[in-house]
């Protein structure tokens, strides 16, 4: 039976239904739900934009408002993907037993797991565009190229949904989500780029912040909010990529030894 927890994930067609079902009941709290989403994010931005902003010299040749704004789609992205994996995706798998009552139809855990992450990046997919539609409304981008921002937003909710899900997977409550949030949701925030370049860390830091998702995905959306292709855009995709198929086997797996027991 242990062979079996660590096996490839077999996928289908039939994970569109959970999708559908995530949906449907997340669509009678819409907009309250998208509101609560961007406050956060909008609270950094205007407050430490506007206020912050106007004591700091112009960084990478623009203003501080603007180099802001694209660490915070970043940021609030991840998010956005990390509570719906952590608190929703554990309150669907343990509270409201919602997967067990999926997994006596023709639909199996790997399916359910996948669903969890595509509905919680899909999430933060809308969180993210919500963040971008106001920063065009403030005239901090006028670039086309920021329009990649959006399937960057999909990109990044993609991964950190995986890697939530690995902490879901281990939760014994509620409350172990706020050593997530503590000890790596946090600190990537500080240390990878949203509010100031890496680059003004020490070295050691600057290499902890390197092999951090958060970081390449910044480093994709700060040039595209400028107008500029990002160097090393391929290595920064391909990163975060890495992260959402480990995160994605390691979740399953975990899910797979929990939900056998």
């Amino acid at each position: 039976m242990a062979s079996h927890h660590f096996s490839p994930p077999r996928l289908s067609l039939r994970f569109i239904p959970i999708w559908r079902r995530h949906f449907l009941v997340w669509r009678k709290v819409a907009a309250t739900s998208i509101i609560g989403h961007i406050a956060d994010p909008m609270i950094y931005l205007l407050g430490l934009g506007y206020g912050l902003g106007s004591l700091l010299p112009q960084m990478g040749g623009t203003s501080y408002m603007v180099f802001l704004a694209a660490g915070t789609v970043c940021y609030s992205t991840m998010n956005s993907a990390s509570f719906e994996a952590l608190y929703s995706g554990f309150a669907r798998m343990h509270e409201q037993r919602t997967w067990e009552a999926i997994m006596n139809t023709p639909v199996t855990l790997d399916d359910i797991v996948l669903s969890e992450i595509l509905w919680a990046a899909s999430k933060s997919l809308l969180s993210g565009m919500a963040v971008l539609g106001v920063i065009w409304l403030l005239g901090l981008s006028g670039s086309p190229l920021s329009l990649w921002l959006i399937p960057l937003s999909l990109l990044i909710g993609l991964c950190f949904a995986a890697l939530g899900l690995v902490m879901t997977a281990l939760a014994p409550s509620y409350d172990f989500f706020m050593y997530y949030f503590t000890l790596v949701i946090t600190p990537m925030m500080l240390l990878c780029g949203v509010f100031f370049p890496v680059a003004q860390l020490p070295p050691l830091w600057q290499n902890v912040a390197s092999a951090l998702p958060l970081t390449h995905a910044v480093d994709i959306a700060r040039p595209l909010m400028s107008g500029a292709l990002p160097p090393d855009m391929l290595l920064h995709v391909a990163v975060l990529l890495g992260y959402t198929l480990f995160g994605f086997y390691v979740s399953l797996v975990l899910f797979r030894r929990r939900l056998s027991q």
